[in-house]
């Protein structure tokens, strides 16, 4: 197996854009720092900003519900917490999500923005290490390039992997070679990971990851061609350690 990590990203809002990362320190039973560390509540989700705790992605603002959310880009600083929200590179909104005024700012914005989806006043909530993603446990999603240009023969049509909003993208593997792998551990640059689960895929992957517009039907095609809606990997650190772009992906 000659794999190796073409790329890393995170998400620090969960449902907006993601960040590409050179290299990261994986610590055991942790997210990628600042991966979902954020989210956008609709008013109406039972969350208490003061003490927040994991709830699944419907009481929140997300690409499958409102796909326009993918024609934001967004760049956020780790030093400050500050999230800047672009269209077609001019900034629109720009707070700092640890404090008040900035919440209320990024809060406003997507009142307007996100208005016709929204179930009430939206909150910008903060579960800190633990993180906001799709599953209460802290995984990472690894996507198989190969698996993803097998989609395409299927799908007619090329497909961006960040449609998968995945956390590494992997490349030199067999398509479709990781289903294999649940129970079983991977040695990524300089940490390990037990593989925990196979991803099951939702309408998120329709929308166009660079326009927002639902123009793919991936749920429906990974069914039609391969008889099931998976596609990607959860994973677990169980070793800490620093993995770069570039680094090889070994099982055992």
């Amino acid at each position: 197996m000659n794999a190796r990590v073409t790329s890393i990203h995170r998400y620090p809002v969960k449902g907006l854009s993601p960040e590409t990362l050179d290299a990261v320190e994986l610590e055991a039973d942790r997210l990628i720092p600042f991966d979902r560390r954020f989210a956008i509540a609709h008013g109406s989700a039972p969350v208490d900003p003061a003490a927040p705790e994991w709830h699944s992605k419907a009481h929140f603002l997300q690409v499958m519900s409102v796909p326009k959310l993918a024609a934001l880009e967004t760049v956020f600083d780790d030093a400050t917490a500050t999230l800047e929200i672009r269209r077609n590179g001019r900034q629109i909104a720009r707070g700092e999500l640890t404090t008040r005024t900035g919440c209320t700012v990024i809060e406003q914005f997507f009142a307007a923005y996100a208005k016709n989806d929204l179930r009430g006043a939206p909150k910008v909530v903060d579960l800190g290490r633990r993180g906001y993603t799709d599953v209460d446990a802290p995984f990472l999603s690894i996507i198989n390039l190969a698996s993803v240009r097998d989609l395409e023969r299927v799908v007619g049509k090329p497909v961006d992997p960040m449609r998968f909003r995945g956390n590494l993208l992997v490349d030199g593997l067999e398509p479709w070679a990781e289903m294999d792998w649940v129970g079983k551990t991977l040695t990524i640059g300089g940490a390990t990971v037990l593989v925990e689960e196979i991803t099951g895929r939702c309408a998120a992957t329709n929308a166009n990851p660079a326009t927002g517009q639902r123009d793919l039907t991936i749920p429906h095609d990974l069914q039609r061609g391969f008889g099931h809606i998976q596609c990607g990997i959860y994973v677990r650190v169980t070793e800490a350690g620093r993995v770069a772009a570039g680094d090889a992906l070994s099982l055992g």
